[in-house]
Parts: structure tokens; C-alpha cells; sequence
């Protein structure tokens, strides 16, 4: 996520609720861009340094529990900056320039009087890959409009496993480990890359895939070479992730429109309640509801959105029955949003408290998670040089 302070709501069901959940169910990597602010906001960098700790400071308040996954800063593991340099010398320029929100996104900061026709922001996407293909990831947690990224991530692994993975003596070294799978599972695994590659199964292909990833005491280099030994390729040396979609409900900010800070219509996860409870309080309503016995439309009202989110069933009938018959009074409808808002925050505001008061127990998640990205950054940099003839050892 790219370090933009405080978290609000809209960060919070956006994202920070889904990877909670995520945790327990993959291990997972969850980082500051820092690299990736500097393409839009080069001129002003020195908010970037306290505004990656407040977030922080909200991801761990949310459940993000460092046992489980790891936090780190992108500029503290150069490594991204390696594999992406590496990966440009041969991604086409065409391929940059034709991800979808390059050109909205150029003219939305023109906009703004900022000018972004850099080489690194036309980049940017690249080093997305980067961030992705270092730590041969599998899964990557993203809405639909991340999707076509996901999908250049693919084709540059793609492309490099094509350029660089014939490594000498492939042959010889994945049928080594074949053997090393025992003699059951080296005969299935056989049946079911012949399987694939005389008839094009498909099944057989994942088949063959989930066999090798369930074997123990292979290393991840002869898995590598196993998964592309099954296509018939070389070693696949930079793995092919795929986008994982998950359903986030659109959180509006106060006003109706988007949630942003620019806009200054949010709540944010460490807001008073007393602060929550006015800001909901003088929210705008459907504007058909002059008076108090006007009745009005839910679906034109952006207190209706919250419901929809924080509401059970009998609640949101309530909402619909008493706005358009008038039976409620927009400040009777706001009552159960505030009290559903303020007890999901509870909890944030006390976690938070604790690294609030001492800033170096953050910094100290942060260290760890640093130096276990890096670990992993560097098994995968040393197979990326090997392939590319730069391992001078």
C-alpha cells in the first residue's frame, strides 16, 4: 500500500479486513511502497517517512498480527530496485504503455497541476512485478481494476523464465529430482507430464503441479525446475501469480462521493467517538427530505451506505420503511451507523494506544519484517543472476 498516512474506513474494508482474514490462511507480505509514492509525489518527500509509520501504526491496530504475517518498507529491501532494473532490459515499452490506468492516471495529476511523464512512473507497473515475482508469489489480493496488472506480472515471469531459464544441464537436473520424489510419486508425476504434453491435458498439468508443491523435502530450486520440466520448458525461475479477487463493499465518504482524505469527507480508524458521532450526525441526507415529515429515498442519501455495510436485515427494513413513509427523522436514522462505527473502532483505538505511546515497538516489527523480506529477496536475486550470467562467484 502506498504510504499515505492514517487509515480510514474506506482503507479498512477496502483492504486492511481482507488481510486480516488472509493471514490465516497464507503467508503473507504486506508492504510500504514507499518507492512507488516517490512517481507521484517526487516534489514532497519528506511527508513520506512519518506518514509510512502512521500506517503502521493502523495495520496492526486493525489485526494485522506480525506472528503470522511479514511488514516491511520497499526501499529497505534494494533488492526491489535490482530485480525491477533487471527486468527492464527486456519489457517491452509497449506492454507499459498500454496498462489501462497509465493514461487516467497521467491525465487525473495533470489535473492537479502535477506533472507525472516520468520514466518512473511509466515504470511504476514494472516495478509492481518486482515486488511481486521477488517474493515468488502465488496469490495477489486485488479488486478488479488491479487485474490487467496482475496479468503483466505473468507475462514478464513468462518472458524471463523464456530468455533465461534454459540453465546447463536442466535435462539431467530435473530428473534428479524426479527421483528425489520417491518412486510413487516419480511415476505419477511421469504419467502426468506425458499426460500433458502428448495430449494436452490440462488436469493433468495441475494435477502434476499440486504434486510437486505438496512434496516436503524438495528444494525450491527443484520445484522450479519440476514446474517447467512439466511444460517441456527450462527451470521456471520467476513464478506466475494469479490475482486474488475478493468481493470489498465501496465505502462512501460523508459527502456521497468517493472516501479521501484530499476530500475531507472520511472517518478515520482512530477518530473520537464523539468525533465519529458529530461527523455522522451532519452528514448530508437525501435532499427530498426538506422536513421532518417529508418522506424520502435511501438509495439518494449516503447514510444509506453505511448501513449497508454496518446494518443487519431488520435494521436496513427499519431504514427503508421509516425514510419513505417519514416514520423516522433522518437523526433517528444516523443513531444505528453511529453505534456500529464506534464499537468497530473500540477495539482499533485501543490497540493503537500502545503503539502510540511507544513508537519503538513498531519500529521494531518493522526491523524484523525487513530482514526476513530481504532473506528471501536474496534466494530469489541469486537465481535471477545466475540466469542471467551476472554470478561472479
Amino acid at each position: 500500500m502506498r504510504p499515505t498516512g492514517a487509515m480510514h474506513l474506506g482503507h479498512y474494508h477496502g483492504a486492511l479486513k481482507n488481510w486480516v482474514r488472509l493471514q490465516n490462511e497464507f503467508p503473507c507480505f504486506f508492504f510500504a511502497a514507499d518507492w512507488h509514492a516517490l512517481t507521484t509525489h517526487y516534489e514532497d518527500p519528506q511527508v513520506i517517512e512519518q506518514t509510512v509509520w502512521e500506517m503502521f501504526v493502523d495495520w496492526l491496530s486493525c489485526g494485522i498480527d506480525p506472528t503470522k504475517a511479514t511488514l516491511f518498507i520497499q526501499s529497505r529491501v534494494p533488492q526491489h530496485a535490482e530485480l525491477t532494473m533487471l527486468l527492464s532490459f527486456f519489457t517491452p515499452l509497449a506492454w507499459l504503455e498500454r496498462v489501462p490506468t497509465y493514461k487516467d492516471l497521467v491525465e487525473k495529476h495533470a489535473e492537479q497541476g502535477r506533472d507525472i511523464l516520468t520514466y518512473g512512473f511509466l515504470g511504476y507497473p514494472l516495478m509492481q512485478a518486482a515486488d511481486i515475482l521477488i517474493y515468488q508469489a502465488n496469490r495477489v489480493p486485488v479488486g478488479e481494476d488491479q487485474v490487467s496488472h496482475i496479468e503483466l506480472t505473468r507475462e514478464i515471469a513468462r518472458r524471463f523464465n523464456h530468455l533465461f531459464g534454459r540453465e546447463k544441464g536442466f535435462e539431467e537436473k530435473a530428473g534428479a529430482a524426479v527421483k528425489k520424489m520417491g518412486p510413487r510419486k516419480a511415476k505419477l508425476y511421469n504419467t502426468l507430464r506425458a499426460r500433458f504434453q502428448e495430449q494436452g491435458d490440462q488436469a493433468a498439468l495441475e494435477e502434476a503441479r499440486s504434486l510437486v508443491g505438496d512434496v516436503q523435502n524438495l528444494s525450491i530450486g527443484d520445484k522450479e525446475r519440476l514446474y517447467g520440466y512439466l511444460e517441456g520448458g527450462g527451470r521456471m525461475i520467476l513464478a506466475e501469480p494469479e490475482a486474488l479477487l475478493t468481493d470489498t463493499p465501496k465505502v462512501l465518504g460523508l459527502d456521497g462521493q468517493k472516501m479521501s482524505k484530499s476530500s475531507g469527507n472520511v472517518i478515520m480508524l482512530r477518530e473520537r467517538p464523539e468525533d465519529v458521532t458529530k461527523k455522522i450526525r451532519t452528514m448530508q441526507t437525501d435532499p427530498a427530505r426538506v422536513r421532518r415529515t417529508d418522506p424520502g429515498e435511501p438509495e439518494r442519501c449516503p447514510v444509506w451506505s453505511l448501513h449497508k455495510i454496518y446494518s443487519d436485515a431488520n435494521t436496513k427494513e427499519w431504514v427503508l420503511n421509516g425514510c419513505r413513509t417519514a416514520g423516522i427523522g433522518c437523526l433517528e436514522c444516523k443513531q444505528p451507523v453511529i453505534e456500529s462505527i464506534n464499537a468497530e473502532l473500540k477495539p482499533i483505538r485501543e490497540r493503537a494506544s500502545q503503539y502510540e505511546e511507544d513508537p519503538s515497538l513498531v519500529r521494531n516489527i518493522i526491523q524484523d519484517g525487513c530482514e526476513k523480506a530481504s532473506d528471501l529477496a536474496n534466494d530469489t536475486m541469486r537465481d535471477v543472476r545466475e540466469a542471467m550470467g551476472l554470478n561472479y562467484s
